[in-house]
């Protein structure tokens, strides 16, 4: 398994932007597809992004295709998740998490990190 760190949340108004960092160490990170989940309080766990060990194939929730970009950097063993025109209904606790194909199904992934709250005022 790899070790995840999410750090970069907080609170943001509406239509603003922010960056979610996933810092990875333990196996080998390039090797790993990896992801980013959220969970709304009352709310299913769901797959917001995910890239696979290169980085060059991604997926994207309907709800933040062109507003959300993926990316990672595995030379600094990180991850990220840029967010643009952040509406309430993006409020939740984001995670990050890394497994063997990139997926949208969160069983698929062994490693999580703790996650990092993301708070967007109307």
């Amino acid at each position: 398994q790899v070790q995840l760190v999410e750090s970069g949340g907080g609170l943001v108004q509406a239509g603003g932007s922010l960056r979610l960092s996933c810092a990875a160490s333990g196996r080998t990170f390039s090797s790993v597809a990896m992801a980013w989940f959220r969970q709304a309080p009352g709310k299913e766990r769901e797959v917001v992004a995910a890239i696979s060990w290169s980085g060059g194939s991604t997926f994207y929730a309907d709800s933040v295709k062109g507003r959300f970009i993926i990316s990672r950097d595995n030379a600094k063993k990180t991850m990220y998740l840029q967010m643009h025109r952040l509406t309430p209904e993006d409020k939740a606790v984001y995670s990050c998490a890394g497994g063997e194909i990139l997926t949208a199904g969160p069983l698929e992934y062994d490693s999580w990190g703790q996650g990092t709250q993301v708070a967007v005022s109307s």
